[in-house]
This record gives C-alpha cells, sequence and structure tokens, in this order.
C-alpha cells in the first residue's frame, strides 16, 4: 500500500511556461486588449526583451536577423532632435515641419526604454544622437528641479512626479556615464549639465514624515514612487546623501532608516481588495463582497477583474494547486493597509535593495509570487492572486521581482538571471555599459 507524500512541496517556477508566454509575446500579435496602448509600444518592447533577457532566451531563441530587425525599429523611433518617440505613429515623415512638430515630440520614458531595450539586444549605441539627446534632456528639467514628459513649443508638458525623474537621470547616466556633475565636450562642443541639486531638493521636499516619498509635497508616499526617487538618487551618486532619511544626525548607523522601517511595513498576506481584514477584535468579519465578472480590460497595468476573485469555470488560481507552500506567502503592497500586488513586490523590493536593506521575509515573497500570483497554465504573473490573466506589466516586474528576492541557487534552479534593481534590467545588461561609454571616447 503506497501512502500519500503530503509533506509541503517548495514552489517554483514553471520556466516553460514563461517562456512560451513571452516568445508568444514577442512574435505574435498581442490580444485586443492591448490596442489602446499601441502608442506606448516601446515600452512594451522593453517589458518583452528585459523578460526575455532575464529567462536567458534572447540569443537560443531569436535569430541574428530579428534582433537587427528590433534594433532598427528601435532607431526608426529616434526623434532628429534628441530623444525618442514611444511609437512611430507620430512620425511624419518627408512631411514635417514647424507646424505640425508639436505633435511629434520625442518622450522622456519612451528614451529610457529605448536605450535600455538597446543595450538588451547588444547595440553599441553609437547611432544614437547623443549630443540632441543629452541637450534635450537638460531642456526637459524645469526650474523647481522636476522634469516633464515631452518638450512643446520650448515648454515642458506632462507631469512632474518621480517617474520622469527616474527615467531623465537613467538616460542621462546611460548617456554619460559616471561622470562628475557639469557640462561634457562631445564633439567639440559644450553640452550643459541638468541642475542635479534641484532635483535633489525635489525629492527631499516629497519624502513624507513616516520615511516613504510621494509624488509631490504633503501627497501620500507610495512605493514606486519612492523606487524612481532613489533610484534616480542611485543614478546620479547622490542616493546616500541626497536621501533624508539616511542622512539625519539622530540616527544610529546601525539603526534602519525611516525609508527602510517604511518599505518593510508593506509586507502583507492581505491580499483580498474587496475584505478588508478583521480588527483585532472578538467581532465577526464583513460578509464577503459578491464576485462579478468583469469585460476585458482596456488598462495594461490592470487585470480584467482587477479587484474580484474570478469564480467562472476556470480552476481558482489563488494558490496553485501543485505548487503548495511551506511559508506563508506574504506580498508587498504599495502603501500601508493596501493589499499585496505583484508589481509592489518590484517597486518595494528593489527600494530596499537599492538601501542596501533587503530585510523583507524573501521566502514568504517567493512563497507570494509563485504560489499565488504565478499563472499556473499561460505563464506569467497575474496582479493579484486568483487573476484570470497574466498581462505584460505585472509579468515583468513579477518576474524582476523573483530575480531580487531569489538567492543564487535558486535562481540557478529557476532559470533566471540576477536582476540590476537600480536599472530593472539584468545584470548583464548594466555590464555592457562599459564598454558602450569606452565607444564614446573613441
Amino acid at each position: 500500500m503506497t501512502v500519500a507524500d503530503n509533506t509541503p512541496q517548495t514552489p517554483r517556477l514553471e520556466k516553460a511556461r514563461h517562456v512560451k508566454y513571452w516568445l508568444r509575446c514577442l512574435k505574435t500579435l498581442l490580444p485586443s486588449m492591448y490596442t489602446s496602448n499601441d502608442s506606448n509600444r516601446m515600452y512594451l518592447a522593453y517589458f518583452i526583451l528585459s523578460a526575455c533577457d532575464l529567462l536567458d532566451i534572447i540569443n537560443t531563441s531569436t535569430s541574428p536577423k530579428e534582433r537587427q530587425e528590433w534594433i532598427d525599429w528601435v532607431y526608426f523611433c529616434q526623434h532628429p532632435g534628441g530623444g525618442f518617440r514611444m511609437w512611430p505613429g507620430t512620425d511624419f515623415g518627408e512631411r514635417a515641419n514647424s507646424e505640425n512638430a508639436k505633435w511629434d515630440p520625442a518622450n522622456i520614458p519612451a528614451t529610457y526604454f529605448a536605450l535600455t531595450s538597446l543595450l538588451i539586444l547588444g547595440d553599441d549605441l553609437k547611432r544614437v544622437h547623443r549630443r540632441e539627446t543629452l541637450r534635450w534632456v537638460y531642456k526637459m528639467q524645469r526650474d523647481d528641479g522636476s522634469f516633464g514628459e515631452t518638450l512643446v513649443e520650448g515648454k515642458q508638458e506632462g507631469g512632474r512626479d518621480p517617474r520622469l525623474g527616474y527615467c531623465a537621470t537613467g538616460i542621462r547616466y546611460i548617456l554619460r556615464g559616471a561622470t562628475e556633475p557639469g557640462p561634457i565636450i562631445i564633439n567639440s562642443e559644450s553640452i550643459p549639465d541638468i541642475n542635479i541639486d534641484t532635483y535633489v531638493n525635489c525629492i527631499r521636499l516629497s519624502e513624507s514624515f513616516d520615511g516613504g516619498i510621494a509624488d509631490a509635497p504633503f501627497h501620500e508616499p507610495q512605493a514606486g514612487y519612492t523606487f524612481c526617487s532613489l533610484g534616480s538618487l542611485a543614478f546620479l551618486n547622490r542616493l546616500e546623501a541626497g536621501h533624508l532619511s539616511t542622512a539625519r544626525a539622530n540616527h544610529a548607523p546601525s539603526r534602519p532608516s525611516a525609508a527602510v522601517r517604511w518599505l518593510l511595513s508593506l509586507q502583507t498576506d492581505f491580499t483580498d481588495p474587496e475584505t478588508p481584514p478583521p480588527l483585532a477584535l472578538n467581532l465577526p468579519p464583513p460578509p464577503p463582497t459578491p464576485s462579478i465578472q468583469q469585460p476585458a480590460p482596456a488598462d495594461l497595468h490592470q487585470s480584467p477583474d482587477k479587484s474580484t476573485m474570478w469564480t467562472g469555470s476556470v480552476p481558482n488560481l489563488a494558490i496553485c494547486p501543485s505548487h503548495p507552500s511551506s511559508a506563508q506567502p506574504t506580498g508587498l503592497s504599495g502603501r500601508p493597509s493596501k493589499p499585496a500586488d505583484t508589481c509592489y513586490a518590484f517597486w518595494a523590493g528593489a527600494s530596499l535593495a537599492l538601501l542596501s536593506q533587503p530585510l523583507h521575509d524573501t521566502p514568504s515573497l517567493r512563497a507570494y509570487l509563485l504560489a499565488s500570483t504565478q499563472h499556473p497554465i499561460m505563464g506569467g504573473f497575474s496582479k493579484f492572486p486568483g487573476d484570470r490573466w497574466a498581462d505584460l506589466y505585472h509579468s515583468y516586474l513579477g518576474l524582476a521581482a523573483l530575480s531580487l528576492c531569489s538567492s543564487a541557487e535558486e535562481r540557478e534552479v529557476d532559470g533566471v538571471a540576477e536582476l540590476d534593481a537600480g536599472m530593472c534590467v539584468g545584470k548583464g545588461v548594466r555590464g555592457r555599459l562599459e564598454g558602450v561609454w569606452r565607444g564614446f571616447e573613441s
């Protein structure tokens, strides 16, 4: 008589499913729900290419001809005045003139995604309009230190939150290297530098009393804004000196900073966004909210059911039945008292990595990703446990977060490369920058 083995299994990455998911995204048409994001094609390309790089299938599952075609497409989106477009749909070609130039601006996030995509594909960046792009980034900074998204008729348009600052400083880092602040000479021309001190002051003003960083002064801090702020300070080599929480004189060196404490408070096993956890009283929990089948999503960043558990004919994916975990799955949220979300496993986890304080419970976070939000049928990761679909945004950041919270041995077993938290690409990709910078000097 055979006795069933009820020993809990360690959750694992179903790499074959993830490879199939990403190659399908790379080489076939995306589902119709991405149609509304066609004008964001550059960052879709970045997610797909970087995921394939982390899974080490760029060179094994694509041909040199395909890779060169993708490189050429990225350069086709390059703007003659510096920077890159998010997609080629705004390029007027021979009909471009001063009248319609305002409809075809370069874009700060698109430029960062384009440069990182070129690095992933092994390009040397020698075709980048480096001088024009750095001059354009300089013009994108406002007097208060923040950065816009586009430059239209000499005016910075778009928001001013840390996401744009992160991309702007990332562009500067890729195209200048770890140079000292100040103008640099390119082809005998002096190119001005951004005002680093005013930008750092923007971040200081947006820091909350509890250590998190918001998009603006006196706003609620959020993990995504915190990462972008810390990441941009790292690009500028100002992280330790520029972040108030790590520079206060009354903090002993051995004490975690306020930012670290705030980030650690985001780890939670609260995953059902419709039913908040009961208070610590002898009270019954509130009745569950009925599940509602919702239509296919129009927003790339959300899975189709967004906040309700799918109860249709597909299996309940809250805990993948083939992946029982010995660790209690606990994810990371974007703000205190909010449910765990796959993307914040990266935003918060990478922030802790940038601060060199990975003090969160990484086995529980791995269990959350692998046993709760890894899609057991189609591959990729979903936003919440039980979501019916895996989308590009959460699938990539889930994979990135998995790399960050895994040991070297676990990454080897999973078949996932080590991630560079600051650039959100594989460490091998960032390592190529040394050769790129030497090429700029030659």
